[in-house]
């Protein structure tokens, strides 16, 4: 395929190139390691990891992706000690407080998945700003996972269906995956046709689950921090050299 530098930007039409996926998810793992093997501190993996963010974002829209989300803050992450914890607060703050404006002049339309339980006000009060200054937009959709795991947000979405049944506005015997699918943080946001991992690791951990049944994935050793342009760009291409089935048979092939 061609290189995926060579596409145009993508709007929210979600309706991309041959061979680019409409959707990427991406676990951004090994932040601590690099530093661990620089003989930096844990909390320089996570700032250099914050510059990957911004490059990847920006080589997403080039390449001619719809949606890109972030695992940015998992729901499991609250057991890390308390200063990593604050820090990587702190850094969102500052990257929202850096990057928004860019993001926004850049038509990249910004939406929140995960719980609120237990976040801190001034956070929650920042990522709402970023949906609302960027609701209209229509270029790249950009999911922050933050506060998220798979299986809440599954039984969060079981606990809306169930309030629904008590109030009698539906009944137990038509909830079916296009009801729960609405239900959940992303609802309106096709799955996800590519789901990358960064940092040698081969899970999910809890990333993406309902969504992911049909998703392609994508181990890489890489760092985080070293994830860049030409990274994303060989994941694209191993992605556009897949043959999809969605549990059918493969087309023949000319």
């Amino acid at each position: 395929m061609p290189r995926p530098g060579a596409t145009q930007n993508a709007s929210s039409g979600d309706d991309p190139s041959p061979g680019i996926p409409r959707h990427v998810g991406i676990i951004m793992d090994g932040n601590g390691r690099w530093a661990t093997a620089r003989g930096l501190p844990r909390m320089e993996g996570h700032r250099r990891g914050m510059d990957a963010v911004r490059g990847v974002i920006r080589a997403a829209s080039d390449f001619g992706v719809s949606h890109l989300t972030l695992y940015s803050f998992s729901s499991e992450n609250w057991s890390r000690p308390t200063e990593e914890v604050e820090f990587l607060f702190g850094l969102l703050r500052i990257f929202i407080q850096s990057e928004l404006a860019d993001l926004h002049a850049n038509r990249v339309r910004i939406r929140v998945i995960g719980s609120e339980q237990g976040v801190p006000e001034d956070i929650l009060e920042t990522l709402a700003e970023a949906e609302k200054l960027t609701a209209a937009n229509s270029g790249l959709g950009l999911q922050v996972a933050f506060n998220y795991g798979g299986r809440d947000e599954i039984a969060r979405a079981v606990r809306r269906l169930a309030a629904d049944v008590a109030e009698g506005t539906m009944s137990a015997e038509t909830i079916g995956a296009e009801a729960i699918a609405a239900r959940l943080d992303t609802a309106g946001i096709p799955d996800p046709d590519l789901i990358i991992r960064t940092g040698g690791e081969v899970r999910l951990s809890n990333f993406l689950l309902w969504q992911a049944a049909y998703a392609e994935l994508l181990f890489v050793p890489t760092y985080w921090p070293e994830f860049d342009k030409e990274a994303l760009a060989a994941a694209i291409d191993e992605f556009a050299r897949r043959t999809r089935r969605y549990g059918g048979l493969a087309t023949a092939r000319a």
